[in-house]
């Protein structure tokens, strides 16, 4: 199936490594050229390097901080009028409410929740005034199945739910999409430290990390690859009646019983 993506550009944020990383391969596949935005300047070069030794299109790479304000101006600046916007940066610390104060909060607030908002803002005026554009926010499916010791997680991605529905009801009006993904657990390089870190402190090893992973839907992880194919279909014209709602990748979990 040809996706009619070739020739297009996309702006991807948090691209150096995991579903950034493959949501950018999997763009770049259907021969679009890209804008990769990650804190690291090393991992961008490594990840431009490794997608232009694939595919054959343009890579340019920003390295900024998506937490601070004046950083989406800028990026749209730079980046002048892409066709499509894959919002991915970010990451909410776990803990119950108790565990959390306000700067831990706001610090991973700033970088996902508005972080999001504020570079939809900028490019979303863009892409109104050409009228037409994609926007694929990348939320997590925290926001949909809430767990207590994930508090600001959920919240935020609650948030970002609303928004992308609320937008995406708007945005058709002036030719624009807004849909959101809700990854479920992705075995990225992110997970895997995270649960190899508890391995180590709950059962003295940190090699017995996906001891951790109670009843994973299908016997395993999501893998990267199949959260970006389903951000590159939402992205391509063959979704363009899809608006305003979000799509769950995380293999039936969240409606399962098990915990």
């Amino acid at each position: 199936m040809d996706l009619e993506l070739k020739g297009l550009t996309a702006l991807v944020t948090g691209a150096s490594r995991g579903i950034g990383l493959a949501i950018a391969q999997g763009l770049a596949h259907e021969g679009c050229n890209l804008h990769l935005v990650s804190r690291t300047a090393d991992d961008l070069a490594t990840a431009s390097a490794s997608i232009r030794g694939r595919h054959k299109v343009s890579v340019a790479c920003h390295a900024l901080d998506m937490s601070k304000s004046e950083s989406a101006p800028l990026l749209a600046q730079r980046c002048g009028n892409v066709d499509i916007l894959i919002n991915n940066a970010g990451s909410i610390p776990a803990g119950h409410l108790k565990d959390l104060d306000e700067a831990q909060w706001r610090d991973g607030w700033e970088l996902k929740v508005f972080g999001y908002i504020n570079l939809t803002r900028e490019i979303y005026r863009r892409m109104c005034a050409r009228r037409r554009g994609v926007i694929v926010n990348v939320i997590g499916v925290a926001g949909e199945r809430l767990r207590q010791d994930y508090i600001a997680g959920g919240t935020g991605n609650a948030a970002l739910m609303a928004f992308t529905k609320n937008l995406g009801g708007e945005s058709v009006d002036c030719g624009v999409r807004v849909v959101g993904v809700n990854p479920g657990q992705v075995e990225t390089d992110r997970l895997r430290q995270r649960l190899e870190r508890k391995a180590q402190a709950e059962l003295g090893e940190a090699s017995r990390w996906r001891e951790l992973v109670v009843s994973p839907p299908f016997g395993r992880l999501a893998r990267s690859e199949e959260v970006a194919d389903t951000v590159v279909y939402l992205a391509s014209s063959r979704a363009s009646y899809i608006s305003g709602t979000i799509v769950t990748v995380d293999g039936g979990r969240a409606v399962r019983h098990a915990t």
